[in-house]
């Protein structure tokens, strides 16, 4: 399972979106619970905003079960999930993504050719007197003995944030996202969840 992620580096284009953060901090190692970017569609805009790591439904009680990810296998079928999946689709930009394999759990980098990465996500709003905190989770599929991130291109991005896309042609264009990926094997600097720098992509 792709638990962890980093955007530490951003193009141009992502700061002159609306609600594009004035201080973004960069992030070297993302995990469940803490604040990350999500790219939206908002009244007929593109936009950008922080969200919480953690899907939290505006119906939801039991805050310490926010689920970080949603399984491609039943994202249509399961409550917490369908209805953000039909409406409220998002993206997460990153640099790369981090996997650990084998029963020594050896770290993997795991990156695109190109700078910026985006991944399928859903996200909700959950109101709080006059404040509505947004939370997502992460799209997930099996990858071998794997889960992972969907990873979608520039078409496909356009397509997975439009409001008229059907249901049957979101799970066949997410079914069918498969760019090729680069890895790189990582020092175990990066299992600590309490570091967040670039030592945490510090290679074997």
């Amino acid at each position: 399972m792709s638990g962890r992620y980093a955007l530490f580096r951003w193009s141009a284009d992502l700061t002159v979106l609306t609600g594009f953060p004035r201080e973004m901090p960069s992030r070297w190692n993302l995990l469940p619970g803490t604040q990350a970017l999500i790219l939206r569609e908002h009244d007929g805009e593109h936009r950008a905003d922080l969200a919480r790591w953690g899907l939290t439904p505006a119906w939801f009680t039991d805050f310490s079960r926010t689920p970080a990810h949603a399984r491609l296998e039943t994202l249509d079928q399961q409550p917490m999930f369908r209805k953000a999946f039909q409406q409220r689709r998002c993206l997460l930009p990153a640099n790369g993504f981090f996997e650990w394999r084998g029963v020594r759990k050896q770290p993997y980098w795991m990156s695109v050719a190109e700078p910026l990465l985006y991944f399928a996500a859903i996200w909700e709003a959950y109101p709080a007197g006059d404040v509505e905190y947004l939370s997502f989770a992460m799209i997930t599929r099996e990858a071998g003995a794997q889960r992972r991130p969907i990873v979608l291109n520039a078409a496909e991005q356009q397509i997975w944030l439009s409001a008229d896309a059907s249901t049957e042609h979101l799970l066949t264009l997410l079914g069918n996202a498969r760019p090729a990926l680069f890895e790189r094997a990582l020092a175990a600097i990066v299992n600590d969840p309490r570091i967040d720098g670039p030592e945490c992509l510090t290679p074997v």
